[in-house]
C-alpha cells in the first residue's frame, strides 16, 4: 500500500510586482493499493450510551445496527462493546470475531437502558480495550450517545466533581496520539453537538447525526463502510516553505474532504510543519488546504515549498514511513493573468460554507437573530454554487426562521452544523 500526493493552487501565475500574494494551496491525500494488496483486519471497539432515555425504541434500534455490522465483520476482524451510564462495563471484551451469533446474543441480553450519562468513563474504557488489538489492524471507535454527559459543579474559584467534556477531550486527544480514531453518534436531538464533534475532529474522526431511531442502521452502515476502506493509519501531512514564503497566522491548514476540519498545525525542529490527518482510505481522498503568503520572488517557475506524507502501515507493520518530496511551483510572471484551478476553487468554497455557518452560529449565541440569518443566506448560496443542493436547502431553511423571528429547534441546529462539514448524500 502506498500514498498518492497531489498538489494545485488556486492560482499558478505569481505577479513579479507584487510585494505579498496569498494563495491556497490545495493537497489531495490517499491510500493506494496494489494488485496483491487486501482490506486491512479491523479492530473496532463500539462504545454505546445505555442511558435511561435510550430505553425502548432507541436502544432496540442501536442493537439493530449492531447486529448489522457485526454481520459484516470478516475473519480475523476484532470486536469490542463497551457501555455506560452512571456507571460502565464491557459488555464484550476485545476479541477476535468467531461465533458472530453469540456476540450478538450477548449484545441483546446485556445492552439494557438505565441510569445517568458519563461519557468520559465509557471512552476510557473503550480505548483500554482498543488498544488490546491494535497490531496490524485499523483501530475504531464508534462512540454513540443521545445525551451531554455530566459536567463538574463550579462554587466561586473551586470545581467540585468531575467535568465529563473536559476529560472527553483529553481523552481523544490521547486517541489521537495512540493512533484510535474516534467516531461520534449523536443519537436524537438532545447531544452536545460541540462536544461530539471536537471528539471526532481531534481523534481524525466523523461526526454523524441519527435524529430518528430508524435512521441508525443506515448511519453505522456509513460509517462502518468508511473504516472498511482504510489503508493506510497515522498519517501526518509534511510541510516546509521556502524563505519569502509562509503560512497565514490564523487558522492556516484545514481538511475540506471528506468532511471540513480545522487542522492543527505543529512547528518541527528543522522548521516545516506537521499536520496529523489520521487514516487514509484507498476509495476517498482527504483534501488539506493550506493558506499561504507568497513574498516577492524571482521571475520564472519557482519552488516555493515541498510536501511529503508520513503514515504507518500495518499489513507491514511499519511505522513512520515516508513518500517521495514532492515540490511545490508557482508560475512568476512579469505580465500577470490568472491562471485559476476549479477544483481548488471548490475546496475554497467548501471552506467558506463551514466557517460562514460557525460565524453564524456565533451570532445566534450572542442574540444576533438577524446577523445569524444574514450568514447563513450567505452559507446557503455558497453550498449552491458548489452544487451542494441539500445543505442549500437545510441552511436557507434556518435562515428563514430565524428571519420571521422563530427559534431554531435543537434539530435544526444539529442539521445546520451537520451540513457545514459535509456534503450529504442524495
Amino acid at each position: 500500500m502506498k500514498v498518492k500526493l497531489l498538489s494545485a493552487l488556486n492560482d499558478t501565475n505569481v505577479d513579479v510586482s507584487q510585494a505579498s500574494s496569498q494563495r491556497q494551496l490545495a493537497i489531495s491525500i490517499s491510500a493506494i493499493a496494489g494488485e496483491l494488496d487486501q482490506n486491512l483486519p479491523l479492530n473496532l471497539c463500539l462504545i454505546l450510551d445505555k442511558s435511561g432515555s435510550m430505553h425502548g425504541q432507541p436502544i432496540k434500534t442501536v442493537i439493530q445496527a449492531v447486529e448489522g455490522l457485526i454481520d459484516r465483520l470478516k475473519v480475523g476482524d476484532r470486536i469490542s462493546v463497551v457501555a455506560f451510564a452512571g456507571s460502565t462495563e464491557v459488555i464484550i471484551p476485545n476479541q477476535i470475531v468467531l461465533d458472530p451469533e453469540d456476540i450478538k446474543s450477548q449484545i441483546k441480553s446485556k445492552l439494557n437502558a438505565s441510569g445517568g450519562t458519563v461519557i468520559a468513563d465509557g471512552l476510557a474504557l473503550g480505548i483500554t480495550e482498543l488498544m488490546k488489538g491494535t497490531k496490524g489492524n485499523v483501530s475504531q471507535a464508534f462512540l454513540l450517545t443521545d445525551g451531554h454527559g455530566e459536567s463538574s459543579l463550579r462554587i466561586w474559584k473551586w470545581e467540585i466533581g468531575a467535568d465529563d467534556h473536559k476529560r472527553c477531550l483529553e481523552l481523544a486527544q490521547k486517541a489521537a496520539k495512540l493512533n484510535l480514531t474516534i467516531n461520534t453518534l449523536g443519537f436524537g436531538n438532545s447531544w452536545n453537538q460541540d462536544l461530539l464533534e471536537k471528539i471526532a475532529d481531534v481523534s481524525g474522526g466523523t461526526l454523524a447525526h441519527i435524529e430518528r431511531p430508524e435512521q441508525a442502521v443506515e448511519q453505522f452502515s456509513r460509517l462502518f463502510k468508511r473504516i472498511q476502506s482504510v489503508g493506510l493509519t497515522n498519517a501526518y501531512l509534511l510541510l516546509s516553505l521556502v524563505p519569502n514564503v509562509r503560512l497565514a497566522e490564523l487558522k492556516p491548514i484545514a481538511q475540506v474532504a471528506p468532511d471540513t476540519i480545522e487542522l492543527p498545525v505543529q512547528q518541527e525542529a528543522d522548521g516545516g510543519f506537521a499536520v496529523r490527518l489520521g487514516d487514509l482510505m484507498k476509495d476517498m481522498k482527504r483534501v488539506v488546504l493550506a493558506n499561504i503568503y507568497l513574498g516577492q520572488l524571482p521571475e520564472g517557475k519557482q519552488v516555493i515549498g515541498h510536501l511529503q506524507i508520513r503514515y504507518a502501515d500495518p499489513a507491514e507493520n511499519k511505522q513512520g514511513i515516508l513518500s517521495p518530496i514532492m515540490p511545490v511551483y508557482a508560475n512568476v510572471v512579469r505580465v500577470y493573468q490568472p491562471a485559476t484551478d476549479s477544483q481548488v476553487q471548490q475546496s475554497i468554497l467548501t471552506l467558506a460554507k463551514y466557517r460562514q455557518t460557525q460565524l453564524a452560529e456565533a451570532k445566534l449565541q450572542q442574540g444576533d437573530h438577524i446577523g445569524a440569518a444574514t450568514l447563513l443566506q450567505t452559507a446557503a448560496k455558497t453550498a449552491l454554487q458548489i452544487g451542494d443542493t441539500s445543505a442549500a436547502t437545510v441552511l436557507q431553511t434556518s435562515a428563514t426562521r430565524l428571519q420571521a423571528g422563530e427559534e431554531l429547534s435543537e434539530s435544526d441546529r444539529k442539521k445546520t452544523r451537520i451540513v457545514s462539514k459535509t456534503v450529504l448524500q442524495e
